[in-house]
């Protein structure tokens, strides 16, 4: 490839950080000042920790690569030092054209001004002109669905108005370079969805390069050709999605023998956290594995350190090649759980799941009214054993798909039907 094919040219990127660890904790600033005056030459200890180490990368004009890798990995840190949010310690990143950044909620946009004055001011970021921002203007707001609140600040907006205004503008203000971070996750499912077509539309039908941050590995595998999978800051791996992505479910699978206590490689601000996970039967009893159709429970156990009066409480459950089966989220039943301090335990109760004998991965998240509090991908595995799921008396031969469907078959022949499964008509 000649340099002007590339997009971006990453160069022994590396990125550290300095924390503190002087023991005291002090109540006021007051007490913090008296401390130093009282003892001017102490000094705290200090770490410094590589949130990125040596990263090389070329990604080429047209390109759309996921970013995937655990919790604390660095890949919030490199779309950060790529968008030049922060500068790197070490290394240096070129990036070839205009940049469109959607990273943390709320990145880029002026809380005081309205959704319309934030749409020609990140325009006008991205070295627009006013009239081309003009001629993309309807468009943002169709796509965002955020026109009844075009003229309120956008301080005032939920997250999801937040996401789904930024999102649209960072798509449609004709960046050559797209980067956007695990944040689509507010939105809903509806949302998400239509946010992937667009970057597929602009990736294959533009030829604009995206770089893509997810958990999801459903969205990355639909999305993505190549992947890069993070871990402790470095480069693991480096290839197609088809070899990356079972490397990291593979990666993710081990980790979930680590009591989820113990698990540091997990996000959110802490305020409340997992600290066990426990499955059971109708009955009551702690149970190895679930059968499909079969009524269980989940029990998670959290420590509430603010205190933090309430949450909303999610389950995913992934088969291991990271596609999404299911989510058993508190909101969508409209439902917030109270906590008291200390030790809490949450259950949730399903009556069974028509799914095929496996091994599944289950993700914890729990969030309070403004922020998740905690996140741990593959907290758990999740056997589902085999059983006469379809009440014919055998257990069945092979299942095609992840779903086990209820189902019967009749003919309107008389005298049809001997209950044999024919040997000579086997599926291929």
């Amino acid at each position: 490839m000649s340099s002007s094919d590339t997009a971006i040219s990453i160069r022994g990127l590396s990125k550290a950080y300095t924390i503190r660890h002087d023991g005291l904790k002090r109540a006021s600033f007051r007490e913090a000042v008296v401390e130093r005056v009282k003892h001017p030459f102490r000094k705290a200890n200090q770490e410094t920790f590589w949130a990125l180490s040596d990263i090389n990368m070329e990604i080429q004009k047209g390109e759309v690569v996921g970013i995937i890798g655990r919790n604390g990995a660095g890949k919030s840190t490199l779309l950060k030092v790529l968008s030049r949010i922060v500068e790197p310690t070490r290394g240096a990143a070129d990036l070839y054209g205009r940049v469109g950044s959607l990273l943390e909620v709320g990145t880029g946009f002026h809380p005081e001004l309205t959704g319309r004055e934030n749409i020609y001011l990140n325009g006008a970021i991205l070295g627009m002109r006013r009239s081309e921002i003009v001629r993309q203007f309807d468009a943002i707001v169709e796509f965002s669905g955020v026109e009844r609140f075009l003229d309120t600040p956008v301080k005032r907006y939920s997250s999801g108005m937040y996401v789904r205004l930024a999102f649209a503008v960072a798509a449609h203000l004709n960046p050559e370079i797209l980067i956007v971070d695990e944040v689509l996750a507010v939105g809903d499912a509806q949302f998400q969805k239509k946010c992937l077509g667009k970057m597929k539309e602009v990736s294959e039908g533009e030829g604009r390069t995206v770089l893509f941050v997810s958990h999801n590995m459903a969205a990355v595998q639909n999305l993505c050709q190549r992947c890069v999978l993070l871990m402790d800051g470095r480069v693991s791996r480096d290839g197609t999605t088809a070899e990356v992505v079972p490397a990291y479910m593979a990666m993710a699978s081990s980790a979930a023998g680590v009591r989820i206590g113990e698990r540091k490689d997990r996000s959110g601000s802490g305020a409340v956290r997992c600290t066990g996970l426990r499955i059971l039967e109708a009955s009551g009893e702690e149970a190895r594995a679930i059968r499909p159709n079969e009524a269980f429970a989940i029990e998670v156990e959290v420590m509430n350190f603010a205190p933090v009066q309430q949450v909303a409480a999610s389950i995913d459950i992934d088969m291991v090649e990271g596609f999404r089966v299911t989510t058993m989220y508190s909101g969508f039943l409209g439902q917030t759980l109270p906590l008291r301090p200390g030790r809490n335990v949450l259950r949730c109760e399903s009556s069974g799941l028509n799914i095929r004998p496996d091994q599944y991965s289950l993700n914890v998240m729990l969030a309070g009214i403004t922020e998740v509090c905690d996140f741990v991908l593959s907290a758990m595995v999740l056997e589902v054993e085999e059983s006469d799921m379809l009440k014919s008396g055998r257990l069945p031969e092979r299942v095609h798909g992840p779903m086990v469907a209820s189902y019967r078959w009749s003919s309107g022949v008389d005298g049809a039907g001997s209950g044999r499964s024919p040997r000579q008509a086997e599926l291929p």
